[in-house]
């Protein structure tokens, strides 16, 4: 009797590591990370192990601006309590204009991460998981028009 091992990842895995919402085991992205914008957004049409769509709708990530504004302001956030506890702030001896000019470049070096994160945050939101994903068909979404699919 042979057993399979199956994937018991969780939510926050899921979203940090960009894997599929549904089952949990497929990649969003055709490419690993990387600096190149264009390669590092490449997303697969559909999931690689179950089949759901990346895309629900026309224009489907364009709210992905929000998720990753919101991950920008909570890394800012708990950089700002270190950097308070670590190394405390004055305007004298300009040490938040140090934690200004530090923050917003690992902000601009993490971008990359931060884009892909949002998107599967985003994603996660609209496309729940399903732990019997195998017996059941992906959902057909109707607001798909295959026509106006990048479109921009």
């Amino acid at each position: 009797m042979e057993h399979q091992k199956t994937h018991k990842r969780g939510y926050l895995a899921t979203v940090l590591g960009c894997y599929c919402p549904r089952c949990r085991e497929g990649k969003l992205f055709r490419n690993p990370l990387s600096a190149k914008i264009t390669k590092n957004m490449e997303m697969h049409e559909r999931c690689p192990v179950c089949g759901q769509r990346t895309e629900i709708e026309v224009g489907f990530y364009y709210g992905t601006g929000y998720a990753s504004y919101a991950l920008a302001l909570i890394f800012s956030g708990v950089f700002f309590f270190v950097w308070w506890l670590l190394i405390g702030f004055s305007f004298n001896d300009h040490r938040f204009l140090w934690w200004l000019f530090i923050n917003a470049i690992v902000l601009v070096l993490l971008q990359p991460w931060v884009m892909r994160v949002s998107r599967s945050l985003w994603i996660s939101w609209f496309v729940h998981y399903n732990p019997h994903w195998k017996e059941h068909e992906p959902n057909n979404y109707e607001r798909i028009v295959e026509e106006q699919m990048n479109n921009w």
